[in-house]
């Protein structure tokens, strides 16, 4: 059960005073916890932390004070001057001085009796805000506070920043969270004070005191204690869980698979070339771990082209010669036929049956699949997240795959893990992870990678250029056309919205239409998924040569003699999915090439970007330079895709904590793996503030 004393920090939003319906659900919009299903608490407001302060210690005078500069200002009223009778769009405006010039303090729909009673004429005031210089005159617009000389001592001289959104008021907003952490209870320590005294780090509630009540613009940076101690928490929470996961998975028997390497030898003969050290040294570290009675947990990383499928094919061989059944998830229908298309053939020259299972196998042909599963005359089964919903029984499911692991959260591999007598799981991704963010996405894996493409891929020739010279583009695909090649052309929307200037999927496929004819194909995510499969039937049979696409294309759909892509707006993209889109072509033996078409002028985010690009086809070196220019918010998808969605940690400032984190929480586990111990108890509290709640029930589930 949850400590009582955290119950006040777990009330709604609409407990606080002053908070609403409507502004609960403003707040909602900004705070940072994953919220899922659930409405946000006021424990929520504890992390929504500020990103800038307002210093009202600059005191310049009027004269003195520096356009845009925030100020505040000792003056005495000289005048009101109401707008006329009738016209409510003049503003209500109030004429001031000081000993250093003349001020007018400017009011739209001013209620004029509550200002003639905050400013009388003649009373000396306290007023600060944002200072404007119009027509060479000083003016301030709403200030931010008003005061009489003797209440300006209650003046806040800092005050933090928050982020906000139409509607909700600064005022309430600090209002809310201010209630929040009165609600704070005195919380026991629950960090290791050799880390504290290393991090030089505060106590829990000190340094949100700090973050929410700063003395000084330093005490909001990401890089100052008090943060870094909040990020160092929160860090330390997610290894708990993850490495909770872990045990509870591995605590769970596995079994230990043995094969006579028949089957996988049958497979290997029929490959036209041989694996590379990378892929060998990979199913090397998956047979150990098949081998050994303990669950199998890793994930295997390998770029676009690396051969992973081939791997895993050979991990299901091992399943199938031990008499065990293998199913491989994949996250879209597409790329579940791909990988049928590839594994099926192959699979079938060694003995092994397959079938494929998404929404839209029905009736019979469905019946018929489930009872095979079931009575096991199905050896490997291909699919969706369908394979692993309620009505789908195994008859022995030995081996677990899932394909593109980040669109897949803890939640979902414990529900895999529910499927079948505790599989083995591998879990392979196409998207580089930086070595930071494996920890925190998967620190309850082992890690493969494959870090060689096969023998055969060319390397792809990458180009930029601005969009003025889009005919000179079209020019060279029309000669390449002519040669029999294929080309990708992709662009970032599907249809025109007014506020953005971006040419839509439907746009460009008309106007190449009008130039290449009945040869120009379209896929996009709004189209149903039988009609996306012809689209992409249509381009891999040579029906049609130019396939415009949004990024739907983007995750493992294989056109050998695609030598093309071309992507517009390259600039609008993050690196991870620029280099995902460009693994699309080089997959046969012709030269390939990927232009980047840009709309100028760039920014210098962008511009690094695109020269990434052009410098390295290595996705680990660009996954690292991804995190570096974007975060790590965006790098694994969303937030509510189950991957580390940080409410306060920031991976490009405190990705150094995390190894402290990490090996911090395995040796508390270690020692107290039930977290039984004083510090055990004070890190269950730790897990509830950072709505690790599910870490808690694994405990308690024993």
């Amino acid at each position: 059960m949850r400590p009582a004393s955290l119950d006040p920090l777990f009330v709604p939003l609409t407990s606080l005073d002053g908070v609403g319906p409507k502004v609960a659900s403003l707040i909602e919009k900004i705070v940072p916890a994953d919220l899922g299903e659930r409405h946000a608490r006021a424990g929520d407001l504890l992390f929504l932390l500020p990103h800038s302060i307002i210093d009202r210690r600059n005191r310049p005078g009027i004269a003195f004070a520096a356009e845009g500069a925030i100020v505040t200002l000792d003056v005495r009223i000289d005048r009101h001057q109401p707008p006329p009778r009738g016209n409510r769009s003049v503003p209500y405006r109030v004429f001031a001085h000081d000993d250093t010039g003349e001020i007018a303090l400017t009011f739209f729909h001013a209620h004029a009796t509550w200002l003639q009673n905050q400013m009388p004429e003649g009373a000396q005031v306290v007023v600060s805000g944002r200072m404007e210089w119009f027509n060479g005159r000083p003016t301030m617009v709403h200030p931010d506070h008003i005061a009489g000389i003797e209440a300006a001592a209650s003046l806040p001289l800092v005050e933090p920043v928050y982020p906000l959104t139409a509607g909700l008021s600064a005022k309430v907003l600090r209002r809310a969270i201010a209630q929040a952490m009165a609600r704070m209870p005195t919380l026991t320590e629950w960090l290791d004070p050799d880390v504290s005294r290393r991090y030089s780090f505060p106590a829990f509630a000190e340094a949100l005191s700090r973050l929410h009540n700063p003395a000084d613009p330093l005490d909001v940076s990401p890089d100052a204690a008090a943060w870094r101690r909040l990020a160092f928490d929160e860090l330390l929470a997610g290894q708990l869980s993850l490495a909770l996961v872990r045990s509870r998975v591995r605590r769970i028997a596995g079994r230990a698979l043995a094969g006579d390497g028949r089957v996988a030898a049958a497979i290997r003969a029929a490959l036209p070339y041989s694996l590379t050290n990378a892929q060998e040294t990979a199913l090397r570290e998956i047979e150990a771990d098949l081998g050994r009675p303990e669950r199998m947990l890793r994930l295997l990383q390998g770029d676009v082209g690396s051969g992973k499928t081939i791997v895993a094919l050979l991990a299901m061989a091992r399943a199938a010669e031990a008499g065990g059944q293998a199913a491989l998830m994949a996250p879209t229908e597409i790329l579940a036929r791909q990988h049928l298309a590839t594994i099926a053939p192959l699979a079938a020259g060694a003995g092994l049956r397959t079938a494929i299972l998404t929404g839209r196998e029905k009736g019979r042909e469905r019946a018929e699949i489930l009872a095979d599963l079931a009575d096991g005359s199905i050896d490997i089964v291909i699919g969706t997240h369908a394979l692993f919903q309620e009505p789908v029984n195994y008859r022995d499911l030995a081996l677990a795959i899932v394909d593109e692991q980040h669109r897949f959260g803890v939640h979902q591999r414990l529900a895999i893990t529910a499927k079948g007598d505790a599989p083995h799981m591998l879990v392979m991704t196409a998207t580089p992870i930086p070595r930071t963010l494996v920890l925190t996405a998967f620190g309850d894996m082992d890690v493969s990678r494959l870090t060689e493409k096969p023998a055969g891929r060319r390397p792809i020739r990458t180009v930029t250029l601005p969009h003025e010279r889009l005919d000179e583009l079209i020019g060279r695909v029309r000669d390449a056309v002519g040669e029999g090649q294929k080309v990708y052309w992709i662009c970032p929307l599907v249809e025109e919205s007014e506020e953005t200037d971006l040419t839509a999927a439907e746009e460009r496929h008309a106007s190449l239409k009008s130039v290449f004819g009945s040869s120009v194909g379209l896929v996009h995510g709004r189209m149903k998924g039988p009609d996306k499969d012809e689209a992409m039937r249509r381009f891999k049979d040579g029906d049609t040569q130019i396939l415009v696409a949004t990024t739907v294309i983007e995750v493992g759909v294989d056109v050998p003699d695609a030598t093309i892509i071309v992507i517009e707006h390259a600039e609008r993209f993050g690196l991870a999915q620029l280099h995902q889109l460009r693994g699309r072509v080089g997959r046969g033996d012709r030269p390939s090439t990927c232009v980047l078409l840009y709309k100028g002028p760039l920014g210098e985010t962008a511009k690094r970007r695109l020269s990434v690009m052009r410098e390295t086809e290595d996705g680990f070196v660009i996954s690292e330079e991804d995190l570096r220019l974007r975060g790590e918010g965006e790098l694994l998808g969303t937030r509510q895709s189950g991957t580390p969605g940080f409410q306060v940690a920031r991976i490009e400032h405190h990705g150094d904590l995390l190894e402290t984190a990490r090996d911090d929480a395995r040796l508390l586990l270690a020692r107290d793996p039930d977290l039984v111990s004083p510090r055990g108890a004070a890190v269950r509290v730790l897990l509830y503030l950072f709505g690790r709640d599910e870490a808690v029930r694994l405990l308690r589930a024993g």
